[in-house]
């Protein structure tokens, strides 16, 4: 079963764990604190849109990705109630360039983290720097600081984010934190900001 089959599998089962209902609060603090003003922006495995909404409400112009077609109804449905315009599209961003590119701020949480071989968060990182103009990229991804028993996202050094993201971007700070969750035990994350380089 591929990564995307997975992920649709556990969207149609129900067993989301990280779908809180909510923006993530590492993303809510970062824009607001920067601040990042509002611009085109690109939410990367978007799932059903909590975080691309947030965004829309505050005034950018957002486009959400993701492999699953549940999930994307989901956060149409929300978009829809929140009174909110949001471009929800079906993709994998692996493979393809996004419409709408250049984008000012790319956001993923928990979709580069997914990525167990180097050379596919290395494509990751390339990908993302490809849409973006001069802007900034947000990742939160799982830490491996954390000696967690039992299932949670998968983990990676911060070793493994510097090696992807070089030479695209310069990193403006990677914290470790965690996630924003239900959970009474939030997993440990990395927030990491990083700024496009401009390669001469």
């Amino acid at each position: 079963m591929t990564m995307e089959e997975s992920f649709r599998e556990r969207y149609r089962s129900g067993d989301t764990p990280w779908d809180i209902g909510q923006p993530d609060f590492n993303l809510v603090e970062v824009v607001t604190k920067h601040p990042i003003t509002s611009c085109k922006a690109l939410d990367i495995g978007c799932g059903t849109g909590d975080n691309s909404i947030w965004l829309a409400q505050n005034g950018f112009q957002v486009i959400g990705t993701d492999t699953s077609d549940i999930a994307l109804k989901k956060a149409k449905e929300k978009a829809s109630e929140a009174n909110v315009e949001c471009n929800f599209v079906l993709v994998d961003f692996l493979k393809n360039k996004i419409e709408g590119a250049p984008f000012g701020f790319v956001f993923d949480r928990g979709c580069f983290h997914a990525f167990g071989s180097e050379n596919d968060r290395r494509r990751f990182a390339q990908n993302v720097a490809a849409h973006l103009e001069a802007g900034l990229w947000l990742t939160l991804g799982g830490n491996a600081d954390e000696n967690r028993q039992g299932l949670g996202p998968p983990q990676r050094t911060a070793e493994d984010i510097v090696a992807a993201v070089e030479p695209y971007f310069e990193i403006l700070s990677l914290t470790s934190g965690h996630f924003g969750s239900n959970r009474p035990n939030p997993p440990r994350a990395w927030i990491c900001l990083m700024r496009k380089r401009y390669l001469p």
